[in-house]
This record gives structure tokens, C-alpha cells and sequence, in this order.
């Protein structure tokens, strides 16, 4: 079946392709979720018209992503978690922490788009790639440290020492 994107379909093609794609794929996927057209001659004429509108669109996109990366190599956030004696956390921080804490300094963002493989699950500075634009991704800078930890060093230089 042959079709053509509405959409920037994710290792398929971008806006206004004509690709070939298997018929359960387009019918059960990409002609559902409105991605693509089938490739008819009066759809070829509209998505010539709407190809302007699409690359003005796509400019604005790229402008205010390029604007949000920006801000975001600016940026380092910290995230407190409890560790374990041997400094192994209680838990991980995942792309909702990361989010949640860019939102807390005021800077909107999809966890989505945040291109975590997998939780940290230990203390350290890390970089988080963000994808904001398929043509603009910023790296986040996220520094995991260990909850109440002047506390902890505080109470255990007071102890005394038990053998």
C-alpha cells in the first residue's frame, strides 16, 4: 500500500512522502491516527497545497525548539534521594523526577522528550539528552545527591563509635 505522511512518521519518512507500507500497518495504524494519506492523485494535489503551511509550521517549531534548548543548556537540576551505606539509592530517578524538576524552575517540558534509557539508580552528575525537535535535541544536566547528607556526616562525627 502506498501512502503519503501527513506527519513525521519515526523511521518511515517525513511531511508530504509517498512511502510503501504494509496494508496492516496503514490501515490499522497510520490512516487511523490521521499520519498519512492514501496515495490517490487528489490527495497528492492537497498535500502539495497544504505543503506551504506545513513548512511555515515547521519553522515556528523548530524556532521555539531551538529557543527552549537554549534555556535548557543553562541549566543543571538537583535531585536528593536516599542512599544506602554504600551510596546505592533507594529507588531512581526517572524522566517524571527530571520533569518535575524543570518544572519546578519554571521551564515546561514532556518527559516524552526526555531520552532517559534507563533510571539512574546511583549518585553522580549525568547528561539527559532531550529531544525537543527531530532536528534539536539539548542535553540536561542532573546531579543526583544523597538526601540529608551534612546531616548524616553531622550525627555520625557526634556518636560515639560502638565495636
Amino acid at each position: 500500500m502506498e501512502v503519503i505522511l501527513r506527519e513525521h512518521v519515526e523511521n518511515l519518512g517525513r511531511r508530504g512522502e509517498i512511502v510503501k507500507v504494509a496494508d496492516g500497518y496503514g490501515r490499522n495504524y497510520l490512516l487511523p491516527r490521521k499520519l498519512a494519506l492514501l496515495a490517490t492523485e487528489g490527495n497528492k494535489k492537497q498535500i502539495e497545497r497544504e505543503r506551504e503551511k506545513f513548512e511555515v509550521k515547521e519553522a515556528d517549531e523548530k524556532r521555539v525548539a531551538d529557543a527552549m534548548a537554549q534555556r535548557l543548556t543553562n541549566v543543571e537540576i538537583v535531585i536528593a534521594r536516599k542512599v544506602g551505606e554504600t551510596e546505592a539509592l533507594y529507588g531512581s530517578v526517572t524522566t517524571v523526577d527530571i520533569a518535575d524538576a524543570l518544572a519546578a524552575k519554571g521551564i515546561e517540558i514532556e518527559r516524552r522528550k526526555l531520552q532517559l534509557h534507563e533510571p539512574i539508580k546511583q549518585l553522580g552528575e549525568f547528561d539527559v539528552p532531550a529531544r525537543l525537535h527531530r532536528e534539536v535535541t539539548a542535553l540536561v544536566k542532573v546531579k543526583v545527591v544523597a538526601e540529608g547528607a551534612s546531616a548524616k556526616a553531622s550525627t555520625a562525627a557526634t556518636e560515639p563509635q560502638r565495636h
